[in-house]
């Protein structure tokens, strides 16, 4: 793996990772996702980090995972194959992630895209799963992720069609949150991940934590678990911090502690 696939940027307190395989249009190979979730994983522990953004090019984030492994692989590499690994370690990273979207999000795209918190898209922004045209169908939480985040009706038909939707859509479904012209959409992304790293890390990732609970449990379990995190949180001096800080009239410092 001695190619550059994930280009790093640190600004303030917001790490961007940007893929690069424009050869391929960012296609996400065993190789490229390792490097993306060991890029992760790294922003996860590094405590200069308050959020990440993933972005691809101006044109395309992600085109799909990378055809020509998917060609190689057989039933039994398949069942020994690390990219539900890999994706699961995705899913572990305990810090806010916004996909920053211009261009086409396509099956492996796309669940990258489903897979981070927040999902800031350009006009020109493109999401789909066209694995079903290919024989296939989605392996790495499309069929699950989309159907929370779009419902019954809409996942059945872009799933079953392998039809992609556009930008304004996409946000009409509830896939993403807010659309911006082509040129800013990188740019408002890190807009919002800088407000995010301001505020306590410990509260950030308490209310993701929550937040992921409820779209995996039942209600009553997910009211159990947002007051554990609350109550926990109670004893933290950053809390403190913030209530001191709203109640005297200024800007919080918060340590994360």
């Amino acid at each position: 793996m001695n190619q550059e696939w994930i280009l790093c940027h640190q600004q303030q307190r917001v790490r961007t990772l940007a893929l690069n395989r424009p050869e391929v249009r960012n296609a996400l190979s065993n190789d490229c996702l390792e490097q993306l979730v060991q890029q992760l994983e790294l922003a996860d522990s590094d405590s200069g980090t308050g959020a990440i953004v993933i972005t691809g090019s101006s044109s395309c984030f992600a085109a799909g995972a990378d055809l020509k492994e998917l060609q190689q692989q057989t039933v039994a590499s398949a069942m020994t194959d690390p990219r539900p690994q890999l994706w699961q370690r995705l899913n572990n990273i305990s810090k806010p992630i916004i996909a920053a979207v211009n261009g086409y999000a396509l099956g492996a795209g796309c669940e990258l895209a489903l897979a981070c918190d927040l999902v800031i898209c350009g006009e020109n922004a493109r999401f789909g799963l066209p694995e079903i045209t290919l024989g296939l169908m989605p392996g790495a939480g499309g069929t699950q992720r989309l159907i929370r985040s779009v419902g019954k009706a809409l996942a059945y038909q872009m799933i079953l069609t392998g039809e992609s939707i556009d930008a304004y859509r996409a946000r009409e479904a509830g896939l993403v949150g807010e659309v911006c012209p082509d040129l800013t959409t990188l740019e408002r992304a890190e807009q919002i991940a800088q407000r995010i790293s301001e505020f306590s890390p410990l509260a950030l990732r308490a209310a993701k934590a929550a937040l992921k609970t409820a779209q995996e449990t039942s209600l009553s379990q997910g009211l159990i678990s947002e007051r554990q995190q609350f109550v926990a949180l109670a004893g933290t001096t950053d809390r403190q911090e913030g209530i001191t800080a709203f109640l005297e009239k200024r800007k919080p410092t918060f340590k994360g502690f």
